[in-house]
């Protein structure tokens, strides 16, 4: 049976934010717990969510989805060398037991369990290694690998993505437009969180 893996980032300083964004208050919650909640509810087998800055404070707030059965906490000490470590630190947890690996971001408030699902159900489908979702005609998150992927991910230096693979390979890269209009926004500034509220 084929088993896809979720990696959830959520390590990095938030320098721009100011504060931890991972802890901002939305929707009666918080972003990364409303994140984290839509992710577990997808049909992803496994979840392996990656904390690396204020790691101690978000797991209290985060409290008992901790105990979820799918979820496991992984600690990016390195999180200062951008987010290709925490794509690492993520991958190296379920390279051995998962088939596909889905990259999801946790400071995008709009992404939920049914465009997870889709992206799963389009991308397996359409047998290519590499997918992604489509909005706004570009390329957007979540992104998806298969393990024909796994050894250029592990890879990875630096504050970026796996954004090279996607022009290495742009001739076998699924794109998946959502059903509906999806929002991909990120929560960066204050000023992205104040126009989350609008």
């Amino acid at each position: 049976m084929t088993k896809v893996a979720g990696l959830l980032l959520a390590a990095g300083p938030s320098t721009r934010m100011g504060k931890p964004k991972q802890l901002l208050p939305i929707s009666g919650g918080t972003l990364l717990g409303h994140v984290l909640d839509e992710t577990l509810k997808s049909n992803l087998d496994k979840v392996i969510l990656i904390l690396g800055h204020h790691a101690d404070k978000i797991k209290k707030v985060l409290g008992q989805r901790l105990q979820h059965p799918k979820l496991k906490v992984v600690e990016n000490k390195e999180y200062n060398k951008g987010i290709s470590s925490s794509i690492i630190v993520g991958l190296l947890e379920v390279k051995k037991s998962h088939d596909h690996v889905m990259i999801l971001l946790g400071d995008m408030p709009n992404i939920n369990s049914s465009l997870i699902n889709l992206l799963i159900y389009k991308y397996l489908e359409s047998n290519l290694p590499i997918g992604a979702i489509k909005t706004k005609a570009k390329r957007s998150h979540p992104v998806i690998f298969s393990s024909k992927m796994y050894h250029e991910l592990l890879e990875l230096r630096g504050d970026v993505g796996a954004r090279d693979l996607f022009i290495k390979y742009n001739d076998r890269v699924c794109l998946v437009e959502p059903d509906n209009f999806y929002d991909d926004s990120d929560i960066d500034t204050p000023e992205d969180y104040m126009k989350l509220g609008e």
